[in-house]
């Protein structure tokens, strides 16, 4: 029964080793529980920045820029991160209901009888919210590219 036991443990154990090391090699992710929700999520990197507003950032930013609609916000996101912070429909659309409820985007029907695409416009509290979460996103994005960059030169200097 011991050395069952132990033959268990081993074969977790191994099992576990693998999976990091398919993780930290850069390859299949959707093996396991980190890997299945999705890119960008279990990232350390992308999950600090998502923990510290960046999603809600990117929504407010482009609304400001111009009243958009949840799709566009999607594409927009993921064009400008390179698809590293990918943000799907189930993610952006309560994220833009939550932003509405609390007063920071004000969203209108394009054809009210139809209720086909709802577009977002910023609030002025919205505009607050921007400002506020731009300095502590904008922080953690300027440690994070000293941090790239000081990477790329110990690798470089090799």
């Amino acid at each position: 029964m011991v050395r069952k036991a132990r033959h268990t443990e081993q074969a977790v154990a191994e099992a576990a080793s693998v999976e990091a090391a398919r993780v930290a090699a850069g390859g299949a992710r959707g093996a396991g529980p980190a890997g299945s929700r999705g890119p960008g999520t279990a990232d350390p990197l992308v999950g600090e920045l998502r923990r510290a507003g960046l999603l809600r950032l990117l929504v407010l930013h482009f609304c400001a820029a111009g009243p958009s609609y949840g799709n566009q916000l999607i594409e927009r996101i993921t064009e400008l991160t390179g698809g590293l912070v990918a943000v799907n429909p189930n993610t952006m659309y309560p994220l833009l209901r939550a932003l509405e409820a609390e007063g920071l985007v004000a969203g209108e029907w394009e054809h009210p009888e139809r209720r086909s695409r709802r577009f977002y416009r910023l609030t002025e509290a919205g505009h607050g919210e921007r400002a506020r979460l731009s300095g502590d996103v904008r922080a953690l994005l300027d440690q994070l590219a000293r941090t790239i960059e000081a990477i790329r030169d110990e690798l470089g200097a090799g």
